[in-house]
């Protein structure tokens, strides 16, 4: 009954709700990252006023929207979302709406973002990174840093790109992906996209043995070989002429051009699908019983805690990466090894990192991929900024991360709040 009269009380304050940035760990979804969050935000006496808002919300629904909640749905949580996924490899700014923020989500998809990426030469992946399979090896004596400076120049500014083979994007409503794991052909061409890089640079350069970045052991069969160096023909082919759309037909551009509009603006549910892959599983009702737990109503679920501490990462999507290798491993050349090198960019929206990577092997005929990834800026939030969380103060309790998380809503409600 306190506790109730607490929430009451509570409720009467300042509902709290905005956009603000978090620094995403390494391996970890970003839609774990969000589940993350409201375990510390739902019984928060900061986000108390926002839950008792929405409580008070569906209890005016009717019985037909009471009825479309179902499962999950049903548990009332803060309302969070992304405004644009970084994968599990990548760490950095990931943006997140909280109640009416997420309405605003939709507008970083199309800012331009600073990313810092760790190229590792002398092999190339079917992922473009460094936990795909191998596919092909190269010669990398001759890869320098001033051969790598120079190879850079091709990707500055505006030109065209080939997405990954293994990215979202569709072709005759397959995903390209699903084409590789198969190990069957593509139907047709893959088109290039428009990009722009605006700034970019080598920023640091690690000389062969220098570095402890390593290619995966595992390499690809010889039927997705075949595909993905198909492919990859293709583009150089493609990467010769100044406008590829010629070798589609209208109604292949269409589909292109709708495949592509449709990755653009399904990017931030795009992770929500994935994370159904690693969606943990509730305990049966007859489980629980057998446990001597019982499920607490919504209404008279306390709300007060907010001194969590140090709980995740539990969730299935909190470590997607495989464990590393031990130090004592022996690496997969002989020799010093190949060089790998720090960059630096600020591009458009819809280009992909890993293409660079992979790319800019391809032109120094070695092959490379992506060995880390990190955004440090995305529209007008940064690493380090007054509006983007340390993950690690999340797991403090709320009288560490309450007062932050409060002062960036906060900022961004007073009009700091335009993507760039």
């Amino acid at each position: 009954m306190r506790i109730a009269k607490a929430i009451k009380k509570m409720a009467t304050g300042n509902i709290v709700e905005g956009v603000f940035a978090i620094n995403k760990p390494i391996g970890m979804s970003s839609a774990q990252v969000i589940r993350d969050c409201q375990t510390f935000f739902n019984p928060s006496s900061l986000f108390a006023p926002l839950m008792q808002k929405e409580r008070e919300a569906r209890e005016l629904e009717n019985k037909y929207q009471k009825n479309r909640r179902r499962g999950s749905k049903r548990q009332l949580q803060v309302k969070i979302g992304h405004g644009g996924t970084l994968d599990p490899l990548a760490t950095g700014v990931l943006i997140l709406g909280v109640g009416k923020g997420t309405k605003s989500l939709q507008d970083f998809l199309l800012c331009t973002k600073t990313y810092e990426t760790i190229v590792l030469f002398g092999a190339s992946t079917d992922t473009y990174d460094r936990v795909g399979r191998v596919i092909k090896k190269g010669q990398y004596d001759e890869v320098t840093r001033s051969a790598v400076e120079k190879a850079l120049e091709a990707f500055r500014g505006k030109f065209k790109q080939m997405p990954p083979l293994y990215s979202a994007l569709k072709m005759e409503g397959k995903p390209l992906y699903e084409y590789a794991r198969e190990g069957k052909p593509i139907p047709r061409e893959i088109a290039t996209r428009d990009v722009e890089v605006t700034e970019l640079e080598l920023v640091e350069w690690y000389e062969p043995g220098t570095h402890t970045h390593r290619w995966p052991v595992e390499e690809a069969e010889a039927a997705e070989k075949n595909l993905v160096d198909s492919v990859w023909r293709v583009a150089k082919r493609q990467a010769t002429t100044e406008d590829d759309a010629g070798t589609l037909t209208p109604e292949q551009q269409e589909e292109e051009e709708k495949a592509f509009a449709e990755y653009q603006s399904t990017k931030r549910k795009a992770e929500e699908r994935v994370d159904e892959l690693v969606k943990e599983e509730q305990p049966s009702t007859k489980k629980r019983k057998a446990e001597g737990s019982s499920q607490t109503s919504e209404k008279d679920a306390p709300m007060m805690s907010g001194a969590l501490g140090k709980l995740p990462p539990s969730g299935k999507g909190s470590n997607l990466l495989p464990p590393p290798l031990s130090p004592d491993t022996p690496p997969p050349w002989e020799g010093k090894g190949p060089p790998a090198c720090k960059i630096r960019m600020t591009v458009t929206s819809g280009f992909y990192v890993r293409s660079l990577c992979h790319d800019l092997g391809e032109k120094l005929g070695s092959g490379a991929m992506m060995a880390e990834l990190a955004r440090t800026r995305q529209g007008d939030f940064k690493l380090g900024g007054p509006n983007c969380l340390e993950y690690s103060d999340l797991l403090e309790e709320e009288s560490v991360w309450g007062p932050k998380v409060e002062s960036m809503l906060a900022l961004w409600n007073s009009g700091s709040k335009a993507p760039q």
